[in-house]
Parts: structure tokens; C-alpha cells; sequence
């Protein structure tokens, strides 16, 4: 086929065969040879055809046919009705309307083409190109430091295994010296014992000889043996050392033996486990924006549980828990049977939703649209707040009159009670709600909402922190917490209307509130990184940017 660049160049050939052009159609913009110009014309019946020398052809827009009147080509645009029109148009149905050439409207559009490629290949493709080229070489780089740091580990790898060879090294020769002293002397008396079973034999053999005697000489003259016999060589029973080990365990292994002690000895800020699955470089942000407000069209917000990076489940105070997108568009809906909605919702580790229902004291499990119940609680105490550990275990709080705690179940078994401390003082006050959250580290944090305070726990229920809240301006209100790849603590502050960060020691790091978290409430963190905070009277959702 013939191109606008390959006339000066080759052959043109006709558009609709391989033979050589001779003739062109102005009006329709197509190179044609002879045999080609009736099938053409044929074609298009119902439009009008300049068919002209290919060397008189003249190159032109080609417009298209209007559609109300046959042999007519628009030429025009009507901007009242938004429709390409004809002059036949112009005066009949369009007469009076506002009416602009087309040619007019196709040379602007050349001309935003035009500018447009001219903006992609001058500024937006070079940079594209040099964030290409930025990013190979960081990746270069990276490559070389993890190959580097790689190294550098299996170097110490090397070494620490050199430390504890030493150990066992040690431990070897002192066991083989041990074993050739303690044998040296059993097989030392074996031997005083052996030499003297002769000895007795034949003192034996020689009074069976005198007993046959009558000589007087021989029977008088005998001296006895027995005493010496009668006392056999003493031998000190030695006893072989046992071998003596302790762990305490992801912190301390210590091996005795006889008097040799060795002890290895970790020390860790959090211990690593098979459930981060990467090292995390984020750091905070020095100011935490708004990405999303989502409305969730509830009156009364209180619990939000994120589904990936685009959908959470929330609910307020009916019955029906909702799962919607970034969109604030319901793409789920479940009806619970819970009068005033559930007490709360948590996924577990494999996506499901469950939620505690204080009607009939049971935590539920929603499996194809239908509830199960997962276990049931004790007469007299209500379940109240929850979430699901890495482990895949299921943390509740549950309360009774003036008392609270915190129970562990794995399935349906329940394997841990938290509610005194070592102690034995209550750990938790009144009977209100606690929010709950696990850390990476197992640790368990609690916002305790009749103190104002965050309890956090390790996984045996001994606690290892408080927080009051003392960066607050005004009194304390912990409500839902959650933690973070980083190991830190945010917690939802009520009456301040503001975030707090901690560390997982309990060291405050930040507050995000300049994000008009107005009554916050609901909190969860999407796979993403980011915060979906809960607006308990507006009913929408805040997502927070707060990490790099």
C-alpha cells in the first residue's frame, strides 16, 4: 500500500490491488488503479467521487458522510446539538444553531497531536528515560550491597560456628580426658585383682597339700594368708560427670559439664520471625497526609477491618456488616442477627471475617455467606473486642460485672487467660472495653479504655509496659490499636482527636493529628502500609499516608 513517505521513494501501488496507481479519488483520500476505479466508485454508491490523475490528486481532510442526508459529506459542526452536520443539515433541522467548520475543529486537534508528542518525546519521555536509568543503577548498586552484605554474613556465619565448634571442641577433649583418667583407673584395680586371684589359687592348692600331711613340722610351721586376702585393694568409685544443658528459649543456651560451663547469649530488640516477610525501610514521614476520605454512608462508624489495599469491612449499630472500596461503593453486605450490630470484626490469617456476638456469646465465622460459630464463651462474660494472631489464634476480650481479661483460643480450644499480673493485682481495670492488637514480636497490646492507659504484654501475659498518653494535650482516650511492620504501636486517641506512634518499647515517636480526624474510632492498616481510620459521627473513613 502506498505511505505519505514512499511516494517520492518506490512505486505507489493501488490501495486496493498490487497494480500501479494511476488514478486518486480527492474526495475519499485513496490511490487507485484503472481496474480499481469502478469497484470503488461501485463501493460508495452514496457518495460524490473527484477521481483525478494520480499526479493532479490533491491531498485534503476527508469528511465524513452525513447521515441523514445520502450523497452529502459533513463539513461542519454543530454545537448546540453536538453532531457533525452537512449544509443541507445547516439549513433544515440546524438552522440558527451555532455552527463551526470541521476543518477548523481538525486543524486544532492536529495541533494538540502535535503538541502532545512534541511534550512526550522533549520533557516527558526523557524523564522516563533517566528514572530508567536512575533506577538500573540503583538496582546495580543494591545488587552489589546485598551481595556484599551476603558475604559479610556468611564470614560471620563462619565465625560463630568457629565459636561453637571451640565450645565443642573443648568439651571433646575434656570428655576423652575424662574417659582415660576414669579408665585408667578401673583397669589399674582390674589389674591389682587379676594379679592376685593366682596368688590366692595357688595358697589353695598348697594348704590341700598340708591338709594331706601328717608331719608335724609342715601343719606348725603354717602362717596364714587370710588376712591379706580378706582385705581387697579399696578403690575410689569415681562417677562420670553428666552432661547439663538449659534454654531459655530465642535468648540463651547454656551446656555444663563437670566444672566447664559455656553460655550463648542473645540479645535482640524483637525477635525475628518466619511472619515478616521482608526487611522494612520505611521511616515516618514528617508530616502524615490524607490520600482518601471515604464515605461509608453509616450514620455511626465503629469498626473498620481492611481487605487488601482497596476494601475494608465496616459496620455501626445495626445488624449489617458492609465490605466497601477506596470508592465508598458497597461491593458486599452480611446480615449478622446481631440487634444493635457485633461487638467487633477482625480477619484471620487467611482473609476470613469473623465477628463477636454478644447476644448469644459466641465468636463467629463467616464461610459462604453463612455464620459459623467458631467458639462459644462462658455464661456471664460477654465477648467484646478481638483480633487474630500471626500464630492463628484468636485474642477476645471478654467481660463480667466489674472484671475483665483476655483469653487466647486456638480453634476451638482455650490454651490462656490474661487477667492478673505476677502479683497477682488485676492487670486491666473495670469492665468497659479493651482494644486489642499483636505485635511482631508476639507482644500483646491492649488500650485499656477504663484506665487511659496502653497496657503491652509479652505473648505469657507479664507486663512489659505502660503508656498514659502524656503527649496529649488533653485527657487520654485510647480507643482501637494496631501495629505496624516496624513493630510500632498507633493507637486511636478519642478525646484528641489524633493518632499516637510508639515504638515497641513504649518510646513515643509521633502524633498524626493535622489530618482532621474528627471523633476518630475504627482503625486498621491495609496490606499497603496505609491507615484507614474510622470517623465515628460523620461515618467515613480516613486513609492515612504516615511512612515513606
Amino acid at each position: 500500500m502506498a505511505t505519505p513517505t514512499s511516494w517520492a521513494q518506490e512505486l505507489i501501488t493501488c490501495d486496493l490491488c498490487d497494480k500501479p496507481t494511476k488514478q486518486f479519488c480527492n474526495n475519499c483520500q485513496v490511490s487507485l488503479c484503472v481496474d480499481c476505479v469502478s469497484k470503488h466508485v461501485d463501493k460508495f454508491k452514496s457518495q460524490t467521487h473527484d477521481i483525478v490523475h494520480f499526479t493532479n490528486r490533491k491531498i485534503q481532510p476527508v469528511f465524513p458522510e452525513c447521515k441523514v442526508h445520502s450523497n452529502q459529506r459533513c463539513e461542519a459542526h454543530c454545537q448546540k446539538c453536538d453532531v457533525q452536520v452537512c449544509l443541507k443539515c445547516i439549513l433544515s433541522s440546524h438552522s440558527g444553531h451555532k455552527i463551526v467548520e470541521i476543518q477548523e475543529i481538525f486543524n486544532e486537534k492536529k495541533n494538540e497531536i502535535e503538541k502532545e508528542n512534541q511534550e512526550i518525546e522533549s520533557n516527558i519521555l526523557p524523564k522516563y528515560r533517566k528514572k530508567m536509568d536512575d533506577i538500573a543503577g540503583k538496582i546495580s548498586t543494591s545488587t552489589a550491597k546485598f551481595d556484599e552484605l551476603e558475604k559479610e554474613t556468611e564470614k560471620h556465619r563462619k565465625l560463630w560456628h568457629q565459636e561453637v565448634d571451640i565450645i565443642f571442641s573443648k568439651l571433646g577433649s575434656l570428655i576423652k580426658s575424662m574417659r582415660e583418667s576414669f579408665l585408667t583407673s578401673l583397669k589399674s584395680h582390674q589389674s591389682k585383682l587379676k594379679n592376685l586371684i593366682p596368688d590366692m589359687l595357688q595358697t589353695v592348692e598348697q594348704n590341700k597339700e598340708i591338709l594331706k600331711t601328717n608331719r608335724v613340722s609342715e601343719v606348725n610351721n603354717y602362717k596364714s594368708k587370710l588376712a591379706k586376702y580378706r582385705y581387697i585393694p579399696a578403690y575410689i568409685d569415681g562417677k562420670i560427670p553428666l552432661l547439663n544443658t538449659r534454654t531459655v528459649r530465642g535468648r540463651e543456651r547454656t551446656i555444663e559439664l563437670g566444672k566447664y560451663k559455656a553460655t550463648l547469649t542473645q540479645r535482640a530488640l524483637s525477635s525475628l520471625t518466619d511472619e515478616i516477610p521482608h526487611l522494612s525501610l520505611n521511616v515516618l514521614l514528617d508530616k502524615a497526609r490524607v490520600i482518601a476520605t471515604i464515605p461509608t454512608g453509616l450514620k455511626s462508624l465503629w469498626r473498620v477491618a481492611c481487605v487488601g489495599t482497596e476494601e475494608a469491612w465496616v459496620n455501626g449499630t445495626d445488624e449489617v456488616i458492609r465490605r466497601v472500596d477506596i470508592h465508598g461503593s458497597v461491593q458486599e453486605s452480611f446480615t449478622t442477627g446481631c440487634l444493635f450490630g457485633p461487638n467487633d470484626i477482625s480477619l484471620t490469617r487467611q482473609g476470613e471475617l469473623i465477628y463477636s456476638d454478644y447476644n448469644n456469646y459466641t465468636v463467629n465465622i463467616v464461610r459462604g455467606g453463612k455464620t459459623e460459630v467458631l467458639f462459644t464463651i462462658s455464661q456471664g462474660w460477654i465477648p467484646k473486642r478481638m483480633c487474630c494472631t500471626k500464630s492463628g489464634d484468636i485474642l477476645v476480650n471478654v467481660s463480667s460485672k466489674n472484671q475483665n481479661q483476655i483469653l487466647r483460643y486456638h480453634g476451638m480450644k482455650l490454651n490462656q487467660e490474661i487477667y492478673n499480673d505476677e502479683h497477682g493485682n488485676p492487670i486491666f481495670k473495670g469492665s468497659s472495653v479493651l482494644y486489642l492488637a499483636e505485635n511482631n514480636n508476639g507482644d500483646i497490646c491492649v488500650s485499656d479504655r477504663n484506665a487511659e492507659f496502653v497496657v503491652v504484654m509479652d505473648k505469657t501475659g507479664r507486663v512489659r509496659f505502660r503508656y498514659d498518653g502524656t503527649q496529649a494535650m488533653r485527657a487520654f482516650s485510647p480507643r482501637y490499636i494496631v501495629t505496624d511492620s516496624m513493630s510500632q504501636i498507633i493507637v486511636v486517641d478519642n478525646n484528641n482527636a489524633c493518632l499516637h506512634i510508639l515504638d515497641q518499647n513504649g518510646q513515643f515517636l509521633r502524633c498524626i493529628g493535622n489530618c482532621g480526624l474528627d471523633k476518630p474510632n475504627g482503625l486498621s492498616l491495609d496490606s499497603g502500609g496505609r491507615l484507614w481510620v474510622g470517623l465515628m459521627d460523620s461515618g467515613e473513613i480516613k486513609v492515612i499516608q504516615y511512612m515513606k
